[in-house]
């Protein structure tokens, strides 16, 4: 086979997947319809779920040197902002950062791992059988045991493996440009006029606009910088002296979630498995956080000691989130639309007035801060609330921390109470479960708790409240991490 894994894309969601692959020891290759790397930038934003999924690999540092921390962001435009720097992580903030560049870092760390990365391989089609995968790009065929689309909205792998992607069409679109030149002292203005002006750190300076003379233009139709500036000055009164656009685009709001995220032996990710509109800058975040959910249970079913059922999970975990994300940005496009067309003016300024109010109170911001910043995700229904949730980031007793043990992408097995495993108890999963020893006051969440399962997502598995739960971590371990590996002297399993 040419690889273990065939990752069809080289955005975000392709090269994150990738790297937690490579990671867990599979031979994973990237094909990529471009000849280079993306130069322009849709997304600008990582919130601070993905950054504590990049500082679970080590990488959040990198992206930090180059991006710009903002405590807060934003809900349909509504003036009172979501206080990320309220919920419970270390990165409570908005991280601004071209896409360009974030691809640009995930690239360095995907070619570190020493993954493939095939530029100008358009993928044609794609074929499984009980045996494997395989992919037609140009004129030649790859195979291997997995395919995975990371190939955006369009995505050929999709279509190849029948999946179906439904939702609504496109009714309304917004322009954006980037420019190398603009009048600094007018940019004050951008924000009473509905618009979103942001400097991209390269010299040039973002705008983004939803002109409601030109929202029913098709997301198809090329945008002239005299249509740019003739919004700009229709909604903000300046065009801000806009000048030399580096790029113009126009963006809609269709709508699809994938009916399945897997068929057999090809899965899909990101854009290929949901799209919306870039209402708060979800898209590129959820397409990384499927993709961290998804390497490590692919690799387990590539290296043989998945659990039955471990790779459903993907669909079971993270079509939910899917199909939430792309019902809040229906919900924010829904509330800017009524308040940009006319008729619709007067009761859509007192329904936005209303929910900007409700922002205000504590507890409703948390909650909708939770949900767009992906903070609040939790996998399952357990009774204990921390079993599918994140895991705290807390201090361990070695002077590192919960994220520094993620590194290499195990199973992290923390005990809280002082009393650990014997050795035999796990060493048939030491290649794939490393132990860490913690506080149980270290975190209100983790108090009583004498034992926590981590998944290499970061995300609780299970956990123990009794002083020696054998038992009950064996099973747990034996879930999650599969069956032991033999041990060297030929006794079997342990």
């Amino acid at each position: 086979m040419d690889a273990e894994v065939i990752v069809v894309g080289a955005g975000p969601t392709g090269l994150m997947l990738a790297g937690e692959l490579a990671l867990a020891g599979v031979r994973v290759r990237v094909v990529e319809r471009r000849d280079s790397p993306q130069r322009h930038s849709r997304a600008l934003t990582l919130h601070p779920r993905s950054v504590e999924v990049l500082d679970q690999r080590g990488l959040a540092d990198a992206f930090l040197v180059e991006g710009k921390p903002v405590p807060g962001w934003h809900f349909a435009g509504l003036p009172t902002r979501l206080d990320f720097a309220a919920l419970d992580s270390r990165h409570g903030y908005t991280l601004f950062l071209a896409q360009a560049r974030t691809e640009r870092l995930l690239t360095e760390w995907v070619r570190d791992l020493g993954v493939p990365i095939s530029r100008g391989s358009v993928v044609t089609g794609v074929s499984q059988d009980h045996g494997g995968v395989t992919v037609a790009v140009g004129d030649t065929e790859l195979t291997a045991k997995y395919v995975v689309g990371c190939d955006g909205g369009r995505s050929v792998v999709r279509r190849a493996a029948r999946i179906e992607f439904p939702g609504t069409d496109e009714t309304l679109t917004g322009m954006l440009g980037d420019f190398a030149v603009v009048d600094a002292s007018t940019l004050s203005r951008a924000e009473s006029g509905g618009v979103l002006a942001v400097p991209l750190g390269d010299g040039t300076t973002r705008f983004v606009v939803v002109d409601p003379q030109r929202m029913r233009e098709s997301s198809s139709t090329p945008v002239t910088l005299h249509e740019f500036r003739t919004s700009l000055l229709r909604s903000c009164g300046t065009d801000f002296g806009v000048a030399e656009p580096r790029w113009l685009s126009r963006f809609g709001n269709a709508t699809r979630l994938a009916m399945r995220y897997r068929a057999g032996r090809v899965l899909l990710a990101g854009d290929a498995a949901h799209i919306h509109f870039p209402a708060a800058g979800q898209g590129l975040n959820a397409g990384l956080q499927d993709a961290v959910n998804l390497g490590w249970k692919l690799a387990a079913a590539v290296h043989g000691w998945a659990p039955d059922g471990l790779l459903d999970t993907y669909h079971d975990e993270r079509h939910p989130v899917g199909a939430a994300v792309t019902a809040n940005t229906e919900v924010q496009t829904l509330l800017l639309e009524l308040t940009l067309v006319g008729q619709y003016e007067r009761p859509a300024t007192a329904l936005r007035a209303l929910l900007d109010d409700l922002l205000g109170i504590d507890v409703v911001n948390r909650r909708i801060a939770g949900a767009v910043s992906a903070l609040d995700t939790r996998y399952g229904t357990s009774a204990e609330p921390l079993i599918g949730a994140r895991m705290p980031d807390i201090a361990l007793s070695s002077h590192a921390s919960v994220y520094e043990l993620l590194h290499g992408g195990s199973f992290l097995l923390l005990t809280m109470s002082g009393v650990g495993p014997a050795t035999g108890e796990v060493a048939g999963w030491a290649d794939r479960v490393v132990l860490g020893t913690a506080s149980s006051g270290s975190h209100p969440a983790l108090a009583g708790v004498t034992e926590v399962l981590v998944r290499p997502d970061g995300h609780v598995a299970w956990l123990s409240r009794d002083d020696r739960p054998v038992v009950e971590r064996t099973n747990a371990l034996m879930a999650w991490a599969g069956r032991q590996t033999e041990r060297t002297d030929g006794r079997g399993q342990i």
